[in-house]
C-alpha cells in the first residue's frame, strides 16, 4: 500500500510540474470582406487552430477593429495582435516597403512577387524600419499588375487620361502623374462611392479589388495592358505578441505561412478567372494599348525610381540597396 501510495503522489507531482497547454487568442484586423486578398489569412487561421488542437486562434475581424490606414498603428500599440495594411497608404510610416510599389519593376507573375517582397521584408533595414512600430512582417499579399477601370469617354490613347482623376496610390499614381492623370489616395472602400458620385472616373486596382470593391459595376471600360505595378499589402504581427507566443503555437503560425501562400495563389486564381467573366458579362469595353504608348509609361519608371531614390536618401533609408536587391532577386 506504502508502494502504491508513494507511486500515485510521484504520478501528482509530476503532472502538477508539467507546463499546462494554454489556450490563446489572437485578433486579426482586416478590412472589406473576405475575398482572393484575405484568403491567406483565412487559411493560416485554419491551419494554426487545426495544428493546435483549437488551443491558438485568430479571430478575423472585417473592419470591426480599426479602418484599413490605422492597422499599423493599432499593431504598434498592441490593440490587436496581426493586421493587413498597404504600404501605400502610409509610405512615411513604412519607407522601405515602398521599394516594392515602384513602378516597371518587371515582376511577372505572384510567385515572382512573392520571393521579392520576402527578400526586401527580410532585409535588416525592413526589419528595423517595421520595428519601430512594434510589428514583425509575417507573409505578403502578392497582387498581379494594376489596371484601370472607369467611366465617360474611354482613354484610346495615353494622351486621353490627361486630366483624369483616377484613384491610384504609392508608385503607380507618380507614374500615372507623368501622363496627366491625377491620382486621387483613397481607401479601397472609398472607391465605389467616389465613381458613383463622378468625383474620380476610374480607379487602379488588381482584379479582386475591381470585383470586390463593385467598381465593375461603375466602370464602362478598363485597360488591359497598362500594367504600371502593383501595391504591396504585408500582413503583419505585433512582435510582443508573437515573442510571448509558446514554442508549439509560435512554430504553428510560423510554419503555415507557405500553405497559406500557396492556398492564396489558387484562389486568386479563381478571381482573376471570376473578373474575366463579369467584364465579358457586362460589356465593360477592353483597351489594349500601342506598343508605343506602353513603352511610353515604362519611361516614367526612371524618374519615379529617382525620385524614390532621393526621398529615401532624405530619410536615412538604404534605397538604392532595396532596390538592387528587388533586381538581383528578379534576376535569380
Amino acid at each position: 500500500m506504502k508502494k502504491l501510495f508513494a507511486a500515485g503522489v510521484a504520478t501528482l507531482v509530476a503532472a502538477a510540474a508539467a507546463p499546462l497547454a494554454i489556450a490563446e487568442s489572437w485578433d486579426v484586423s482586416l478590412w472589406g470582406k473576405r475575398r482572393a486578398f484575405t484568403e491567406h489569412v483565412e487559411k493560416i487561421a485554419e491551419l494554426v487552430s487545426d495544428k493546435t488542437g483549437g488551443d491558438f486562434t485568430l479571430n478575423l475581424s472585417y473592419g470591426g477593429l480599426s479602418k484599413n490606414r490605422e492597422n499599423l498603428d493599432g499593431i504598434s500599440v498592441g490593440a490587436f495582435e496581426m493586421a493587413q495594411f498597404c504600404a501605400g497608404y502610409h509610405r512615411d510610416k513604412n519607407p522601405t516597403i515602398t521599394v516594392l510599389e515602384l513602378p516597371f519593376l518587371g515582376v511577372g507573375d505572384l510567385e515572382t512577387e512573392i520571393k521579392v517582397s520576402q527578400a526586401v521584408y527580410g532585409h535588416p533595414a525592413t526589419i528595423a524600419d517595421l520595428a519601430r512600430w512594434n510589428a514583425t512582417l509575417l507573409m505578403p499579399s502578392p497582387l498581379p499588375q494594376y489596371n484601370i477601370a472607369g467611366n465617360g469617354k474611354a482613354p484610346a490613347t495615353l494622351a486621353d487620361f490627361a486630366g483624369m482623376s483616377v484613384r491610384a496610390t504609392g508608385g503607380i499614381g507618380n507614374a500615372l502623374k507623368k501622363i496627366g492623370v491625377s491620382p486621387v489616395s483613397l481607401g479601397a472602400g472609398e472607391v465605389y462611392g467616389a465613381m458613383e458620385s463622378g468625383a474620380i472616373k476610374g480607379a487602379a486596382f488588381a482584379p479582386h479589388a475591381h470585383l470586390a470593391f463593385k467598381v465593375v459595376d461603375e466602370s464602362e471600360w478598363w485597360t488591359s495592358n497598362l500594367n504600371p505595378g502593383t501595391v504591396n499589402c504585408p500582413v503583419v504581427v505585433n512582435s510582443d505578441a508573437l515573442a510571448d507566443l509558446s514554442d508549439e503555437h509560435r512554430d504553428a503560425l510560423l510554419g503555415s505561412v507557405d500553405e497559406a501562400l500557396a492556398h492564396y495563389l489558387e484562389a486568386y486564381q479563381v478571381s482573376v478567372d471570376k473578373f474575366n467573366a463579369e467584364v465579358s458579362a457586362r460589356n465593360i469595353a477592353t483597351l489594349t494599348y500601342s506598343d508605343e504608348d506602353v513603352a511610353k509609361l515604362a519611361a516614367t519608371a526612371e524618374p519615379v525610381l529617382n525620385d524614390w531614390l532621393a526621398a529615401m536618401e532624405d530619410a536615412g533609408v538604404p534605397g538604392q540597396e532595396l532596390y538592387d536587391l528587388v533586381k538581383a532577386t528578379l534576376a535569380d
